[in-house]
């Protein structure tokens, strides 16, 4: 559970102003509660604790934007093309700030792997963070989004279009090769992702 140490009165607004169900607390000591998404807040004195299965879906709202983040993502299909799913994970020097997983239906590793690096992109935007590094193990992702490759699949070049955009939208970026055992987070949350289904 992500714990927000900030103005619990300012941190109100700011989910109002992003759209949240906001509601008198249940106790004494709750200031508010409020919902956004899959993921519920609840005021106390100078902080707001997270809880849901998406905190991010609130966190993004309340964390302090700017500043650089790494970000891991990664992609994994049973089957060629077969079930799938994606894992992220956002980490700045406070440790990890973020991370997250999903099943994305069937389809293929490569754009299993282009749906992973696309959710964490997103969720460092919805952060405001205006730096990302990324690091993945998808090769072929990784060289196909700098230009090295091309491709004739007309998903992969659409995924790669939406990711181009995303990495367009932070002051300075860098993507990076890594071997598997470095992604070893998003990793595990793909597959956890898998094997939850």
């Amino acid at each position: 559970m992500p714990v927000i140490e900030c103005d619990v009165a300012a941190a109100r607004e700011k989910l109002l102003d992003a759209g949240a169900d906001v509601e008198a607390g249940n106790t004494d000591h709750e200031r508010w509660r409020a919902s956004r998404g899959d993921a519920t807040a609840v005021a106390y004195d100078e902080k707001v604790v997270v809880q849901g299965s998406e905190p991010s879906d609130i966190e993004a709202v309340l964390r302090e934007g700017g500043g650089r983040a790494h970000l891991y993502s990664d992609g994994a299909s049973r089957g060629n093309p077969g079930p799938a799913a994606v894992g992220w994970v956002i980490v700045t020097s406070d440790g990890i700030v973020a991370e997250g997983s999903e099943r994305i239906g069937e389809t293929t590793n490569n754009r299993a792997e282009y749906e992973g690096l696309i959710r964490a992109l997103e969720a460092a935007r919805d952060y405001g963070y205006d730096v990302v590094d990324v690091r993945i193990d998808a090769e072929l992702v990784v060289k196909q989004v700098r230009g090295e490759w091309d491709t004739n699949d007309p998903d992969l070049r659409e995924r790669r279009v939406t990711v181009r955009e995303l990495l367009a939208g932070f002051d300075d970026w860098s993507l990076q090769h890594v071997p598997r055992e470095v992604n070893e987070r998003a990793d595990e949350l793909a597959n956890e992702a898998l094997d939850d289904a």
